[in-house]
């Protein structure tokens, strides 16, 4: 998760690669309204976002009902968004990819055929709830090359299913990591 030019889509790819699960892009989901919409410069408001966000959750309940391990990139910039992806869905975690505006802005600039214009990446910046420590996941500074990104995310991951483990015995809660 994580604003335009973060790095989902690479770092998921990569990832993907990595584990051998199934990944999807989550703009596959959006409407061909709302890609006219942001391709026209008009930032995407809750009730556009909504049914794309459904379309995704569907497709991780499908993932989940076949015992798939499986990954979608997806903004989710919002705890609402987020809340509606983990909804009945107990093996999501997200991880949210940090990195500076001058870095965001620079990469989307360099994706010119992507139907998400610069222009809109300082409305999302503004828009985006970071992933509290309640949620499952945790956040990776995506600064760096995708090699050294996934490493830090496979880590994270690592870390988690560890904690796990360890809660399974102890009862104590899930706190959201910073991976950097």
């Amino acid at each position: 998760m994580g604003v335009s030019g973060a790095g989902k889509s690479v770092v998921a790819q990569a990832l993907a690669e990595s584990t051998g699960w199934t990944m999807v892009e989550g703009d596959d989901f959006h409407s061909a309204a709302n890609v006219g919409k942001m391709r026209s410069g008009q930032p995407l408001d809750d009730d556009d976002r909504w049914q794309w966000l459904q379309s995704i959750a569907d497709w991780i309940d499908e993932q989940e009902r076949a015992g798939h391990s499986s990954i979608v990139t997806c903004s989710a910039l919002k705890r609402r968004y987020r809340d509606l992806l983990r909804d009945g869905h107990p093996s999501v975690r997200f991880c949210q990819l940090d990195a500076a505006p001058a870095t965001l802005q620079a990469r989307m600039k360099a994706r010119p055929d992507h139907f998400m214009p610069p222009s809109l990446l300082h409305g999302q910046l503004r828009t985006l709830e970071p992933l509290e420590a309640d949620e499952p996941g945790g956040r990776v500074n995506a600064e760096s090359d995708v090699h050294t990104v996934l490493r830090r995310i496979l880590h994270a991951l690592a870390q988690e299913a560890n904690q796990a483990g360890s809660r399974d015995s102890s009862g104590s809660g899930t706190a959201t990591r910073e991976a950097s």
